[in-house]
């Protein structure tokens, strides 16, 4: 192993878990396919999703940009968060920018979601934030 080597191991321990760091990039979720992240572009921008959060998921007057350069209602923009937002939406009150005026309805509101098919959002939406 190289000093380069160490150091970069040693920053990635500080950072994130060891067994998630590799080469200083968190490791890809199993969920997030080629497939997944294909269905969730689709399901995201032609459905409830993009009216807030905007084509793209780069942030609307509704709702933030998910590019995960500032994650507002998530510690860390990880998948299984991202499903779970997904899944449970966010109710008025716990929205965390005032300015962002309506609640987050569970699976996509009116598109009610499959489980399969918030895996596949949040694949997408993953993929925003992990280029």
């Amino acid at each position: 192993m190289t000093h380069h080597s160490v150091r970069l191991v040693a920053l990635c321990a500080g950072l994130v878990a060891v067994s998630a760091c590799y080469a200083g990039r968190v490791r890809k979720p199993a969920q997030v396919t080629p497939v997944n992240v294909a269905l969730g572009d689709s399901l995201f921008n032609t459905g409830a999703c993009q009216r807030c959060h905007g084509k793209g998921g780069v942030g609307g007057q509704n709702a933030p940009a998910l590019d995960g350069k500032k994650w507002l209602q998530l510690k860390s923009g990880s998948f299984d968060e991202i499903v779970k937002v997904i899944s449970e939406g966010v109710a008025k009150e716990d929205i965390k920018d005032a300015s962002h005026r309506f609640a987050m309805r569970a699976r996509g509101g009116p598109m009610n979601l499959t489980d399969a098919q918030v895996e596949a959002v949040a694949a997408y939406v993953w993929s925003l934030s992990h280029k």
